[in-house]
């Protein structure tokens, strides 16, 4: 009695006061979200951004102040750009996580109340209704058909039934950020925050460190060589004017002006425009760029890991087969018409015995199904009564609901197939030639109910559901269907080089079924969690690139598969959308989390976020990323292949004592107006036609390789020697210097 006292009663006010003060609030762990000055910092300190400051700086000293002014304002401007793109992500981002947080209702004082999830303590009693998502780990203390959808947390799409009589195990508990989808109960607050199991995860979260994209690594390299390049030029200029001529003012500006020359200050620009551009096109395709330099990666992605539930399938329940006597009929979207009458009854029942208004995930799948097939049939009974509901318990695992018609009760019944063959009294025979049928249906990855029917004609109701004399009728299969559109986007990603890897937690029949729907290949051949335990290093190496399916995986073997890929030197995307995927996602390549659905620390670990929670989306991202790399390889192409005219007039005037061609406020007008107004033409450039039909280019591939440098340096040449030849034959044939000057810089 007094235990009941407490649970109807809760925690008072002031003691919740008290363990909030010294256990903190209930909040998972989360990256800190960045402010504008922190924005403006990280991208003022980027390599390229920060070179270019400099040289302003610089040119501030020597008192050069126009040049300085065009230089820092330039500067100030493409950090606008991309301060601009980085600040509107981190907003859609904040708006996303507003959107999904959890509050609770709790029992304080004897008085129910919604408070923030984050204020929930230890000890709390929640209440939990139907639809609500729970904030923090509990101990169920009393139950009523209660059913949770964990697969956020296990990645396993069929809700779990919890009991309050169990002795041990999961059963009896509950966890943050599951969603109860059928019946009520009460629980007790036993664990929050960091100690939830959704904070067990988030702990993983602190070990890993996000690496740099490709294209900062050899952008940053390239900037380096050219620096060294351009220093060493300009030192060796300044000592030709200082020591052969005594013009050392003259020597260290003449420098300055071929180091602007051979120094890439289009580089960040351009970039920071290309980049832009591309998280706006993709933005397009209703994909969030999280970290707008990832885009580019996407164009080497050779390895994609799918979660399965909600990723490749809708993470929504739909009858789709039924089996009555010795017969199983494929219920296919298209043949509901055509149901023949001896399948009505199983439905119909099936239909009683759930929830008239449901949440539950196969309760919505039986009504949707009943309401597209027997609508106008005598198989309806809306002016029935429920009276009485039997509920499930860990002894019984089913479900009964007694209905009133005149004088007589109608008892249906659903729940899993032993538990109605039990109810049914089934002989041996009997039984065996049900769970056949299970079995056949089971193979095909459905998850089954049973369902049967009584009668009673006494008022009196008895307790227990063994009473009643059950007539079985029949089994009801269920499944999560395909996303529309995944099984072509996965033959894109097949003729693209990209290899498809499902990881989920989800029992093997049910994978490999999924599997050779969306046309994985070789779908059969699959791994199981406990068989990547025994796996390590090579062996563990070998068996990954053999295999496109992995059923019941834990979260930490999603980490261990996407480290083993990267440990063999692929580019691994993932996907996911709950709070065991974040690990994974932070340590890919690319993390691609769903906006809709997904958790805080899915979103927060990725790079990329489909704000339609459409795997086709991701096809669409990596063609765009392929797209954005081709073209940023042109842009830069070009841009070494001006630089060489640009240095050249800047260093020949001196070797060949010639009046200087550039100062230094055309190098700056040359490379942040022209070019990258230039370069804005490869930005438009279109996809090549096999853009999809060729592999990913390979990790060890160079935005700047030896081809590509030496092709720009011979267009490069010859640029440099037409107008060198033709400043030359200006002065030669009396052109005043002004106007030669002119002519070659137009040219």
């Amino acid at each position: 009695m007094d235990r009941e006292v407490k649970i109807n009663i809760g925690l008072t006010e002031e003691k919740a006061a008290h363990l909030l003060l010294r256990y903190g609030y209930n909040e998972l762990p989360h990256t800190m979200r960045r402010n504008a000055f922190r924005i403006w910092f990280e991208v003022l300190m980027e390599p390229m951004f920060f070179l270019l400051l400099s040289c302003g700086v610089l040119y501030f000293i020597i008192g050069d102040k126009s040049e300085a002014i065009m230089l820092l304002g330039f500067a100030i401007l493409t950090a606008s750009i991309a301060f601009y793109q980085e600040n509107k992500t981190e907003r859609t981002l904040e708006a996303l996580k507003d959107l999904s947080s959890p509050r609770a209702l709790v029992i304080r004082g004897g008085t129910q109340k919604r408070i923030p999830g984050r204020e929930v303590v230890l000890g709390d009693i929640l209440v939990l209704t139907e639809g609500d998502r729970i904030p923090a780990d509990a101990e169920i203390v009393s139950t009523s058909n209660l059913r949770l959808d964990e697969s956020l947390l296990t990645g396993e799409s069929v809700p779990v039934d919890k009991f309050e009589n169990e002795t041990g195990g999961s059963s009896r508990l509950v966890y943050a950020g599951t969603l109860i989808v059928a019946g009520h109960g009460l629980a007790r607050v036993s664990a929050i925050a960091l100690n939830t199991e959704m904070g067990k995860i988030g702990k993983a979260l602190e070990s890993l460190t996000p690496e740099p994209t490709l294209i900062h690594l050899e952008t940053n390299r390239a900037v380096k060589v050219m620096a060294g390049v351009g220093i060493t030029l300009c030192l060796i200029l300044v000592a030709i004017y200082g020591f052969g001529q005594g013009r050392w003012i003259d020597g260290i500006l003449s420098g300055l002006t071929l180091a602007m020359g051979i120094l890439p200050e289009e580089f960040p620009l351009v970039l920071t425009i290309f980049l832009a551009a591309g998280a706006w096109r993709i933005s397009r395709k209703q994909v969030l760029a999280r970290k707008v330099p990832v885009i580019e990666a996407l164009g080497s992605a050779n390895v994609l890991c799918v979660d399965k539930t909600g990723t490749l399938t809708l993470n929504r329940m739909t009858v789709d087969g039924l089996a009555v006597d010795d017969e199983i009929l494929d219920l296919e979207p298209g043949h509901f018409s055509l149901l023949p009458e001896k399948y009505h009854q199983v439905l119909e029942y099936s239909r009683l015995a759930s929830n008239i208004d449901p949440f539950d995930p196969m309760e919505k799948a039986i009504t949707e199904t009943v309401n597209s097939k027997l609508s106008g049939t005598e198989h309806l009974h809306e002016d029935w009564d429920l009276v009485k509901e039997y509920a499930i318990s860990s002894d019984l695992l089913a479900i009964s609901h007694v209905w009133r018609d005149a004088n007589r009760y109608i008892v249906a019944t659903k729940g899993a197939p032993e538990a109605v063959a039990d109810l049914c009294h089934f002989s041996p025979d009997q039984r065996e030639l049900m769970f056949g049928r299970v079995k056949k249906m089971a193979a095909r990855g459905l998850r089954i109910l049973a369902v049967a029917k009584a009668e009673f004609d006494r008022a009196n109701l008895p307790a227990r559901q063994h009473d009643f004399a059950f007539e079985f009728l029949g089994l009801v299969g269920f499944e999560d269907p395909i996303r529309p559109g995944v099984p072509e986007s996965i033959a894109v990603c097949r003729r693209a080089g990209i290899r498809v890897m499902m990881i989920t937690g989800d029992y093997p029949d049910t994978a490999v079924k999924v599997a050779r729907e969306i046309g994985l290949k070789n779908p059969t051949a699959f791994l199981t969690g406990d068989d990547l335990d025994l796996l390590a290093g090579k062996e563990l190496a070998k068996s990954l690139l053999g295999v496109q399916v992995f059923a019941r995986v834990r979260p930490e073997q999603k980490l261990k598969i996407v480290q083993a890929l990267k440990h063999e030197h692929l580019i691994v995307a993932m996907t996911g959308d709950g709070v065991n995927d974040a690990p994974a996602l932070k340590a890919a390549h690319i993390g691609i989390a769903m906006g809709k659905r997904g958790t805080d620390v899915a979103r927060e670990a990725s790079a990329l976020v489909l704000l339609d929670d459409n795997f086709n989306s991701i096809v669409q991202a990596v063609r765009l990323g392929r797209r954005i790399y081709d073209n940023i390889k042109k842009a830069m192409s070009y841009i070494v292949s001006v630089h060489v005219p640009i240095a050249g007039l800047a260093l020949l005037p001196a070797l060949f004592d010639l009046p200087p061609i550039f100062y230094p406020i055309h190098i700056v007008f040359l490379e942040m107006i022209i070019d990258p107004s230039c370069t804005i033409v490869f930005e438009q450039e279109a996809e090549d036609d096999d853009i999809m039909d060729r592999p990913p280019r390979p990790a060890g591939s160079r935005l700047f390789s030896r081809p590509l440098v030496l092709a720009s340096l011979v267009q490069g040449l010859v640029i440099l020697a037409a107008i060198f030849s033709l400043y030359l034959y200006l002065l030669g044939s009396g052109t005043m210097v002004a106007e030669a000057r002119m002519i070659a810089f137009i040219s």
